[in-house]
Protein backbone atom coordinates (compact mmCIF):
# COMPACT_ATOMS: atom_id res chain seq x y z
CA UNK A 1 0.00 0.00 0.00
CA UNK A 2 1.00 3.53 -0.31
CA UNK A 3 2.53 5.42 1.99
CA UNK A 4 1.94 8.75 3.20
CA UNK A 5 5.19 10.57 2.95
CA UNK A 6 5.81 13.41 5.69
CA UNK A 7 9.22 14.41 5.34
CA UNK A 8 10.79 18.05 3.63
CA UNK A 9 8.64 20.38 1.63
CA UNK A 10 5.73 17.93 0.51
CA UNK A 11 2.32 18.02 1.81
CA UNK A 12 0.43 15.04 3.10
CA UNK A 13 -2.27 13.89 0.77
CA UNK A 14 -4.97 14.53 2.56
CA UNK A 15 -4.53 18.04 3.41
CA UNK A 16 -3.58 18.55 -0.34
CA UNK A 17 -7.27 17.14 -0.91
CA UNK A 18 -8.86 19.59 1.61
CA UNK A 19 -7.31 22.40 -0.23
CA UNK A 20 -8.40 21.52 -3.57
CA UNK A 21 -11.54 21.36 -2.52
CA UNK A 22 -11.36 24.43 -0.68
CA UNK A 23 -10.39 25.89 -3.92
CA UNK A 24 -12.72 24.65 -5.94
CA UNK A 25 -15.43 25.95 -3.18
CA UNK A 26 -13.89 29.18 -3.34
CA UNK A 27 -13.94 29.07 -6.83
CA UNK A 28 -17.46 28.67 -7.38
CA UNK A 29 -18.24 31.19 -4.21
CA UNK A 30 -16.53 33.34 -7.00
CA UNK A 31 -17.94 32.58 -9.85
CA UNK A 32 -21.40 32.70 -8.27
CA UNK A 33 -20.67 36.20 -6.45
CA UNK A 34 -19.61 37.31 -10.04
CA UNK A 35 -22.73 36.03 -11.63
CA UNK A 36 -25.48 37.65 -8.83
CA UNK A 37 -23.58 41.07 -9.36
CA UNK A 38 -23.83 40.58 -13.31
CA UNK A 39 -27.35 38.90 -13.82
CA UNK A 40 -29.06 39.65 -9.99
CA UNK A 41 -31.02 37.19 -8.16
CA UNK A 42 -33.89 37.21 -11.05
CA UNK A 43 -30.81 35.88 -13.85
CA UNK A 44 -29.52 33.20 -11.60
CA UNK A 45 -33.22 32.09 -11.37
CA UNK A 46 -33.63 32.05 -15.05
CA UNK A 47 -30.23 29.58 -15.38
CA UNK A 48 -31.09 27.84 -12.72
CA UNK A 49 -35.11 27.05 -13.79
CA UNK A 50 -33.03 25.93 -17.27
CA UNK A 51 -30.77 23.59 -15.52
CA UNK A 52 -34.05 21.87 -13.56
CA UNK A 53 -35.57 21.63 -16.71
CA UNK A 54 -32.31 20.03 -18.13
CA UNK A 55 -31.63 17.75 -15.56
CA UNK A 56 -35.35 16.65 -14.09
CA UNK A 57 -37.74 16.82 -16.84
CA UNK A 58 -39.69 13.40 -17.32
CA UNK A 59 -40.83 14.29 -20.49
CA UNK A 60 -39.71 14.66 -24.02
CA UNK A 61 -38.67 18.23 -25.43
CA UNK A 62 -36.72 20.31 -28.22
CA UNK A 63 -34.10 21.76 -26.75
CA UNK A 64 -32.97 24.00 -28.98
CA UNK A 65 -37.15 25.39 -29.51
CA UNK A 66 -37.03 25.87 -25.47
CA UNK A 67 -34.30 28.09 -25.50
CA UNK A 68 -35.47 29.64 -28.41
CA UNK A 69 -38.89 30.24 -27.03
CA UNK A 70 -37.21 31.52 -23.61
CA UNK A 71 -35.19 34.00 -25.46
CA UNK A 72 -37.64 35.53 -27.57
CA UNK A 73 -40.03 35.66 -25.16
CA UNK A 74 -37.69 37.84 -23.00
CA UNK A 75 -37.48 40.04 -25.84
CA UNK A 76 -41.10 40.07 -26.18
CA UNK A 77 -41.46 41.35 -22.72
CA UNK A 78 -39.96 44.28 -23.43
CA UNK A 79 -43.09 45.78 -24.77
CA UNK A 80 -41.03 47.36 -27.99
CA UNK A 81 -41.99 46.74 -30.82
CA UNK A 82 -38.84 47.03 -32.71
CA UNK A 83 -36.32 44.69 -30.44
CA UNK A 84 -36.49 41.39 -31.66
CA UNK A 85 -34.57 37.77 -31.58
CA UNK A 86 -33.29 35.94 -34.31
CA UNK A 87 -32.50 32.27 -34.33
CA UNK A 88 -29.03 31.76 -35.85
CA UNK A 89 -30.37 30.90 -39.28
CA UNK A 90 -32.90 34.00 -39.10
CA UNK A 91 -29.36 35.81 -37.97
CA UNK A 92 -27.34 34.76 -41.04
CA UNK A 93 -30.14 35.66 -43.61
CA UNK A 94 -30.26 39.40 -42.06
CA UNK A 95 -26.60 39.49 -42.39
CA UNK A 96 -26.76 38.55 -45.96
CA UNK A 97 -29.73 40.30 -47.02
CA UNK A 98 -27.65 43.80 -45.43
CA UNK A 99 -25.14 43.34 -48.15
CA UNK A 100 -27.66 43.79 -50.45
CA UNK A 101 -25.86 40.82 -51.98
CA UNK A 102 -26.92 37.09 -51.21
CA UNK A 103 -27.43 33.53 -53.27
CA UNK A 104 -30.92 32.70 -54.03
CA UNK A 105 -33.65 32.76 -55.65
CA UNK A 106 -34.06 36.89 -55.48
CA UNK A 107 -37.77 37.56 -53.68
CA UNK A 108 -38.58 39.15 -50.92
CA UNK A 109 -41.55 37.26 -48.63
CA UNK A 110 -43.71 38.14 -45.87
CA UNK A 111 -44.36 35.46 -43.15
CA UNK A 112 -47.58 36.71 -42.47
CA UNK A 113 -49.30 33.76 -44.55
CA UNK A 114 -50.53 30.96 -42.70
CA UNK A 115 -48.60 27.92 -44.36
CA UNK A 116 -47.02 29.77 -47.02
CA UNK A 117 -44.52 32.77 -48.01
CA UNK A 118 -46.37 35.41 -49.74
CA UNK A 119 -44.13 37.35 -52.08
CA UNK A 120 -43.79 40.89 -51.67
CA UNK A 121 -41.15 41.82 -54.48
CA UNK A 122 -39.09 40.13 -57.09
CA UNK A 123 -35.77 41.06 -58.23
CA UNK A 124 -35.15 42.17 -61.44
CA UNK A 125 -33.02 39.55 -63.44
CA UNK A 126 -32.98 37.46 -60.77
CA UNK A 127 -34.21 33.36 -61.24
CA UNK A 128 -37.40 34.43 -59.91
CA UNK A 129 -38.60 37.08 -62.45
CA UNK A 130 -37.42 35.01 -65.27
CA UNK A 131 -39.25 32.04 -64.25
CA UNK A 132 -42.41 34.30 -63.66
CA UNK A 133 -43.02 34.54 -60.00
CA UNK A 134 -45.07 37.80 -59.18
CA UNK A 135 -45.53 39.82 -56.51
CA UNK A 136 -48.46 38.82 -54.33
CA UNK A 137 -48.76 35.07 -55.36
CA UNK A 138 -47.88 32.58 -52.35
CA UNK A 139 -45.53 29.70 -51.73
CA UNK A 140 -47.05 26.74 -50.59
CA UNK A 141 -44.44 24.20 -50.55
CA UNK A 142 -40.19 24.06 -51.48
CA UNK A 143 -38.73 20.95 -52.98
CA UNK A 144 -41.86 19.44 -52.17
CA UNK A 145 -42.32 20.03 -48.26
CA UNK A 146 -45.53 21.42 -47.70
CA UNK A 147 -44.74 24.98 -45.76
CA UNK A 148 -46.13 25.21 -42.14
CA UNK A 149 -46.12 27.87 -39.65
CA UNK A 150 -43.68 25.31 -37.70
CA UNK A 151 -40.96 24.89 -40.63
CA UNK A 152 -41.44 28.20 -42.31
CA UNK A 153 -37.65 29.04 -41.60
CA UNK A 154 -36.54 25.82 -42.53
CA UNK A 155 -37.75 25.85 -45.53
CA UNK A 156 -36.51 29.84 -46.26
CA UNK A 157 -32.93 28.70 -45.79
CA UNK A 158 -33.71 25.60 -48.89
CA UNK A 159 -33.77 28.55 -50.88
CA UNK A 160 -30.51 30.30 -50.26
CA UNK A 161 -27.70 29.22 -51.86
CA UNK A 162 -25.33 27.42 -52.89
CA UNK A 163 -24.94 28.93 -55.95
CA UNK A 164 -26.18 26.48 -58.66
CA UNK A 165 -28.56 25.06 -56.23
CA UNK A 166 -31.73 23.60 -57.59
CA UNK A 167 -34.68 24.87 -55.99
CA UNK A 168 -38.15 23.03 -56.83
CA UNK A 169 -41.73 25.60 -55.74
CA UNK A 170 -45.25 25.10 -55.53
CA UNK A 171 -46.57 28.57 -56.59
CA UNK A 172 -49.89 29.37 -55.60
CA UNK A 173 -51.33 31.86 -58.58
CA UNK A 174 -53.57 35.22 -57.51
CA UNK A 175 -56.34 33.74 -59.33
CA UNK A 176 -55.37 30.44 -57.11
CA UNK A 177 -54.47 28.17 -59.36
CA UNK A 178 -51.16 26.19 -58.34
CA UNK A 179 -48.00 25.56 -60.69
CA UNK A 180 -44.79 24.07 -59.88
CA UNK A 181 -41.48 26.08 -60.83
CA UNK A 182 -38.37 25.06 -60.97
CA UNK A 183 -35.00 27.40 -60.72
CA UNK A 184 -31.34 27.49 -59.91
CA UNK A 185 -30.42 29.90 -56.92
CA UNK A 186 -27.21 32.78 -57.97
CA UNK A 187 -26.07 35.86 -56.65
CA UNK A 188 -28.34 38.04 -55.89
CA UNK A 189 -27.16 41.87 -55.56
CA UNK A 190 -30.14 44.07 -54.72
CA UNK A 191 -30.43 47.07 -56.90
CA UNK A 192 -31.50 49.69 -54.08
CA UNK A 193 -32.22 52.34 -56.12
CA UNK A 194 -33.06 53.65 -59.29
CA UNK A 195 -34.00 56.23 -61.05
CA UNK A 196 -35.76 58.09 -64.07
CA UNK A 197 -36.81 61.28 -65.34
CA UNK A 198 -40.32 61.84 -65.58
CA UNK A 199 -42.01 63.83 -68.79
CA UNK A 200 -42.44 67.08 -66.36
CA UNK A 201 -38.31 66.96 -66.38
CA UNK A 202 -38.75 65.63 -62.69
CA UNK A 203 -35.87 63.18 -61.70
CA UNK A 204 -37.60 60.37 -59.32
CA UNK A 205 -35.71 58.39 -57.32
CA UNK A 206 -36.84 55.19 -56.23
CA UNK A 207 -35.01 53.78 -52.37
CA UNK A 208 -35.39 50.12 -52.03
CA UNK A 209 -33.99 50.22 -48.37
CA UNK A 210 -30.91 52.21 -46.29
CA UNK A 211 -28.93 49.31 -46.58
CA UNK A 212 -25.03 48.73 -47.76
CA UNK A 213 -24.35 50.53 -51.19
CA UNK A 214 -27.53 52.49 -51.32
CA UNK A 215 -25.91 56.29 -50.75
CA UNK A 216 -23.74 55.73 -53.60
CA UNK A 217 -26.49 54.65 -56.19
CA UNK A 218 -28.28 58.08 -55.18
CA UNK A 219 -25.28 59.85 -55.37
CA UNK A 220 -25.39 58.32 -58.62
CA UNK A 221 -28.75 58.98 -59.44
CA UNK A 222 -28.76 62.72 -58.52
CA UNK A 223 -25.54 63.33 -60.50
CA UNK A 224 -27.01 61.90 -63.55
CA UNK A 225 -30.65 63.84 -62.83
CA UNK A 226 -29.19 66.76 -62.57
CA UNK A 227 -26.74 66.26 -65.51
CA UNK A 228 -29.86 65.93 -67.62
CA UNK A 229 -31.56 69.13 -66.69
CA UNK A 230 -33.88 68.22 -63.50
CA UNK A 231 -36.13 70.76 -62.79
CA UNK A 232 -36.72 68.96 -58.92
CA UNK A 233 -36.29 65.50 -57.06
CA UNK A 234 -38.55 63.29 -56.36
CA UNK A 235 -37.81 60.57 -53.90
CA UNK A 236 -40.05 57.98 -53.67
CA UNK A 237 -39.35 55.81 -49.81
CA UNK A 238 -42.51 53.84 -49.96
CA UNK A 239 -42.11 50.58 -48.62
CA UNK A 240 -39.06 51.40 -47.55
CA UNK A 241 -37.93 49.73 -44.28
CA UNK A 242 -35.42 51.89 -43.42
CA UNK A 243 -31.59 50.80 -42.74
CA UNK A 244 -28.16 52.30 -41.53
CA UNK A 245 -27.82 55.81 -40.02
CA UNK A 246 -24.73 56.02 -41.70
CA UNK A 247 -26.05 55.42 -45.15
CA UNK A 248 -29.06 57.80 -44.10
CA UNK A 249 -26.53 60.60 -42.98
CA UNK A 250 -24.55 60.33 -46.30
CA UNK A 251 -27.75 60.94 -48.25
CA UNK A 252 -29.09 63.66 -46.32
CA UNK A 253 -25.78 65.85 -46.54
CA UNK A 254 -25.20 65.27 -50.54
CA UNK A 255 -28.84 67.17 -50.48
CA UNK A 256 -28.96 69.56 -47.62
CA UNK A 257 -27.04 73.02 -46.60
CA UNK A 258 -25.00 73.20 -43.49
CA UNK A 259 -26.60 71.95 -40.46
CA UNK A 260 -27.36 69.40 -38.12
CA UNK A 261 -29.51 66.57 -39.33
CA UNK A 262 -29.21 63.41 -37.09
CA UNK A 263 -28.80 63.48 -33.51
CA UNK A 264 -28.70 60.04 -31.50
CA UNK A 265 -29.14 60.05 -27.98
CA UNK A 266 -27.99 56.38 -26.46
CA UNK A 267 -28.98 54.55 -23.43
CA UNK A 268 -26.12 55.86 -21.27
CA UNK A 269 -26.85 59.59 -22.20
CA UNK A 270 -24.64 59.78 -24.94
CA UNK A 271 -25.33 62.15 -27.48
CA UNK A 272 -24.31 62.37 -30.86
CA UNK A 273 -24.89 65.21 -33.42
CA UNK A 274 -24.72 64.35 -37.31
CA UNK A 275 -23.60 67.49 -39.27
CA UNK A 276 -23.91 68.52 -43.30
CA UNK A 277 -21.51 70.45 -44.81
CA UNK A 278 -22.54 73.68 -47.27
CA UNK A 279 -22.28 71.76 -50.44
CA UNK A 280 -25.90 70.80 -50.94
CA UNK A 281 -28.54 70.30 -54.14
CA UNK A 282 -29.97 73.22 -55.42
CA UNK A 283 -33.14 72.06 -56.45
CA UNK A 284 -36.79 71.64 -54.87
CA UNK A 285 -37.10 68.18 -53.35
CA UNK A 286 -40.02 66.15 -52.81
CA UNK A 287 -40.46 62.81 -50.51
CA UNK A 288 -43.13 59.63 -50.85
CA UNK A 289 -44.26 57.82 -48.16
CA UNK A 290 -46.53 55.76 -46.50
CA UNK A 291 -47.61 53.64 -43.58
CA UNK A 292 -44.59 51.12 -44.63
CA UNK A 293 -42.28 54.08 -44.63
CA UNK A 294 -39.84 53.24 -41.56
CA UNK A 295 -37.07 54.13 -39.53
CA UNK A 296 -34.76 55.89 -41.88
CA UNK A 297 -36.87 56.46 -44.64
CA UNK A 298 -39.21 58.53 -42.66
CA UNK A 299 -36.81 60.38 -41.47
CA UNK A 300 -35.28 61.29 -44.37
CA UNK A 301 -38.70 62.71 -45.34
CA UNK A 302 -38.80 64.58 -41.52
CA UNK A 303 -35.16 66.01 -42.41
CA UNK A 304 -35.28 67.28 -46.00
CA UNK A 305 -39.09 68.79 -44.92
CA UNK A 306 -37.33 70.36 -41.69
CA UNK A 307 -34.07 71.52 -43.71
CA UNK A 308 -35.15 71.94 -46.90
CA UNK A 309 -38.83 72.73 -47.08
CA UNK A 310 -39.49 69.09 -48.91
CA UNK A 311 -42.78 68.69 -50.51
CA UNK A 312 -43.72 65.19 -48.44
CA UNK A 313 -47.13 63.48 -50.09
CA UNK A 314 -48.21 59.92 -49.71
CA UNK A 315 -49.87 58.61 -45.99
CA UNK A 316 -48.51 59.06 -42.78
CA UNK A 317 -45.40 57.41 -41.79
CA UNK A 318 -45.45 54.25 -38.80
CA UNK A 319 -43.81 56.47 -36.19
CA UNK A 320 -40.54 55.29 -35.26
CA UNK A 321 -38.12 57.35 -33.68
CA UNK A 322 -35.60 54.48 -31.63
CA UNK A 323 -32.38 52.98 -33.05
CA UNK A 324 -31.47 49.18 -32.85
CA UNK A 325 -27.98 47.49 -32.08
CA UNK A 326 -28.22 43.67 -33.67
CA UNK A 327 -26.16 41.74 -30.82
CA UNK A 328 -25.01 38.24 -31.85
CA UNK A 329 -24.96 35.25 -28.94
CA UNK A 330 -22.82 32.77 -28.37
CA UNK A 331 -25.48 30.13 -30.29
CA UNK A 332 -25.29 31.98 -33.18
CA UNK A 333 -28.38 33.33 -32.60
CA UNK A 334 -29.13 37.54 -32.28
CA UNK A 335 -31.41 40.36 -30.56
CA UNK A 336 -31.72 43.42 -31.60
CA UNK A 337 -32.41 46.05 -29.13
CA UNK A 338 -33.52 49.36 -29.14
CA UNK A 339 -30.49 51.18 -27.87
CA UNK A 340 -31.02 55.23 -28.51
CA UNK A 341 -33.38 57.46 -29.64
CA UNK A 342 -33.20 60.05 -32.47
CA UNK A 343 -34.40 63.10 -33.32
CA UNK A 344 -34.18 65.46 -36.61
CA UNK A 345 -31.70 67.93 -36.27
CA UNK A 346 -34.15 70.60 -35.06
CA UNK A 347 -34.92 68.15 -31.93
CA UNK A 348 -37.75 67.17 -33.36
CA UNK A 349 -39.13 62.54 -32.33
CA UNK A 350 -40.71 61.01 -34.50
CA UNK A 351 -41.88 58.36 -31.98
CA UNK A 352 -46.09 57.64 -31.94
CA UNK A 353 -45.71 60.74 -34.62
CA UNK A 354 -44.10 60.00 -37.94
CA UNK A 355 -44.65 62.15 -40.89
CA UNK A 356 -48.08 63.94 -41.93
CA UNK A 357 -47.66 64.59 -45.69
CA UNK A 358 -49.12 67.64 -46.70
CA UNK A 359 -50.25 66.95 -49.73
CA UNK A 360 -52.00 63.45 -47.82
CA UNK A 361 -52.99 61.45 -50.79
CA UNK A 362 -54.23 57.77 -50.28
CA UNK A 363 -53.97 55.16 -53.07
CA UNK A 364 -56.51 52.72 -53.99
CA UNK A 365 -56.30 49.32 -52.70
CA UNK A 366 -55.67 48.29 -56.50
CA UNK A 367 -52.96 50.74 -57.09
CA UNK A 368 -51.45 50.13 -53.53
CA UNK A 369 -50.56 46.64 -55.16
CA UNK A 370 -49.49 47.83 -58.34
CA UNK A 371 -47.02 49.90 -56.72
CA UNK A 372 -45.64 47.14 -54.69
CA UNK A 373 -45.36 44.78 -58.23
CA UNK A 374 -43.83 47.83 -59.92
CA UNK A 375 -46.93 47.78 -62.36
CA UNK A 376 -48.50 51.32 -61.77
CA UNK A 377 -47.63 53.83 -64.36
CA UNK A 378 -46.26 56.87 -63.43
CA UNK A 379 -49.43 58.75 -64.88
CA UNK A 380 -51.44 56.93 -62.52
CA UNK A 381 -49.38 56.98 -59.25
CA UNK A 382 -52.11 60.16 -57.94
CA UNK A 383 -49.24 60.42 -54.30
CA UNK A 384 -46.54 61.27 -57.30
CA UNK A 385 -48.68 63.59 -59.68
CA UNK A 386 -49.36 65.24 -55.96
CA UNK A 387 -46.21 65.76 -55.32
CA UNK A 388 -45.09 67.07 -58.35
CA UNK A 389 -47.99 69.08 -58.27
CA UNK A 390 -47.04 70.74 -55.02
CA UNK A 391 -42.99 71.43 -56.06
CA UNK A 392 -42.38 74.77 -57.13
CA UNK A 393 -41.32 74.60 -60.88
CA UNK A 394 -39.78 77.49 -62.86
CA UNK A 395 -41.26 77.52 -66.20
Amino acid sequence: MDKEIKSGRQVPRAKALVACVLCLLLGAAVATAGLYATMGREGLAVLQAQRLIEEKFVGDYDETANRETALKAMVDSLGDRWSYYLTPEAYQRMVDARRNSYVGIGVTVSRDVKDGLMIQAVNSGSPAKEAGLKTGEIIRGINGVQITEENKEDCLASIKGPEGTLVSLEIEGVDGVFRTVELACQTIRGITAAWEMTEEQVGLITIQNFYSGTADLVAQGVEELTAQGARALVLDVRNNPGGYVNELVRILDLLLPEGDIFISRSYNGREKVYTSDAACVELPLAVLVNGNSYSAAEFLAAQLRESAGAVVAGTATCGKGYSQRLYKLCDGSAIGLSTARYFTGGGASLIGVGVEPEPAIELTEEDQVRLLRGELPREEDSQLQAAIGALSLEE
